[in-house]
């Protein structure tokens, strides 16, 4: 009895804790009611309810972490366009820290690139709008515009006293995420510009050729500058040099998300010693590569620690054609170590002396220390 009635005091008082947590939750919506009646008779200018609502929806999912979003249906229908893998624009990752828009990598061979715009770099100004306190998404769709038209960005640069300002004019960007040559006539240079969905086969389909020259000492797998993308990608490419062993992780609420990924038996390149380049622009994907290839001590990672990307996103479609960039889980390496907002830590730190890419050993410091590695 005493059993009984002690239960259904616990049930009483759970009911009580949600009625009143529900009546906190009706308080809040009548509280924003209230602000947005507010706004529309107060507010110096007219503003649109719409824009509004839109904004703090995003606000919401802002405020959850950097990388939550909210999409409308233009920019959730732009953001298909361009996984396409060609759209027009300035050619750089972009991301949010403390409510600030930072460069996480420029692609190699784009505006921004050229122009001279480095990954770390953080954007104040777009053309004449000031950047702070807009969300990740408003200041990317500043950026957006006609291809051939032009753009002015203002940065901040660590280490640079006065604001760099970047008249850039907008292309088609075409992606082509693998470069390949020799260096040195025997060591096989494979640069990794993003992981998109033929990244592993065109990958796979280097390194067989690679494999062909008999005296080769070996790869240096270059994943600078690279902001990530498909996880199944960054495995599968993982998976190539290694024999077995868990590559990547990734837990979440929902048991769906809490997943072991595991490299299938077989180096494909047959051992040969890898060297993998990192810097700061290097992010998600590639801190799984080079992360799984640091803890099973299958490569040296020379170079700069990674940008810090740990956490997987999946896009969620709404009613009104529009969606939500949503943090459903996080990454884990074979070690159990997070990489959000840590990074993956190199071997050998070398500076580096150059962010053109040019695969030039005379000019870039941690290529050229890579293949003194591979000399002796």
């Amino acid at each position: 009895m005493k059993f009984i009635i002690t239960s259904i005091l616990t049930f009483i008082s759970f009911n009580i804790c949600f009625a009143d947590s529900q009546k906190d939750i009706y308080k809040k919506i009548d509280l924003f009611s209230e602000v947005l009646n507010k706004i529309d008779k107060e507010y110096v200018d007219k503003v649109d309810q719409n824009e509004v609502m839109d904004a703090a929806i995003n606000g919401v999912l802002q405020s959850l972490d950097p990388y939550s979003a909210y999409l409308s249906p233009e920019m959730f229908q732009e953001m298909q366009t361009e996984t396409e893998g060609q759209f027009g624009g300035l050619g750089i990752e972009v991301g949010m820290e403390h409510g600030v828009v930072k460069v996480i990598a420029p692609m190699d061979d784009t505006p921004a690139q050229r122009a001279g715009v480095k990954a770390g770099d953080y954007i104040v100004k777009i053309n004449d709008v000031q950047v702070q306190g807009k969300s990740l998404s408003e200041a990317v769709e500043l950026m957006r515009g006609p291809v051939d038209s032009n753009i002015e960005i203002t940065v901040r640069r660590i280490g640079v006293k006065k604001s760099i300002i970047f008249n850039i004019k907008r292309e088609i960007i075409k992606v082509v995420s693998v470069k390949s040559k020799y260096i040195d006539g025997n060591i096989g240079y494979l640069r990794l510009t993003s992981f998109n969905a033929n990244s592993g086969d065109q990958i796979k389909k280097k390194i067989k050729e690679f494999n062909k020259k008999i005296e080769l000492k070996g790869f240096i797998l270059d994943l600078r500058n690279n902001p990530g993308g498909l996880l199944s990608q960054a495995i599968k490419i993982t998976d190539y040099f290694l024999e077995d062993g868990e590559i990547v992780s990734t837990k979440g609420r929902k048991n769906s998300e809490n997943r072991k990924f595991f490299a299938k038996k077989g180096d494909i390149t047959k051992g040969k010693s890898l060297i993998v380049l990192i810097n700061y622009g290097s992010a998600s994907a590639s801190e799984i590569v080079a992360g799984a290839l640091k803890d099973h001590k299958r490569a040296i990672l020379v170079g700069e620690n990674s940008y810090g990307k740990g956490s997987v996103q999946s896009i969620i479609k709404l009613k009104n054609e529009g969606a939500i960039r949503l943090t459903i889980s996080k990454y884990y390496l074979p070690s159990g170590k997070s990489i959000s907002e840590v990074g993956v830590t190199p071997d050998i730190e070398i500076e580096e002396s150059s962010d053109q890419f040019v695969i030039n050993t005379e000019t870039d410091n941690q290529l050229n220390f890579a293949v003194k590695l591979f000399n002796g």
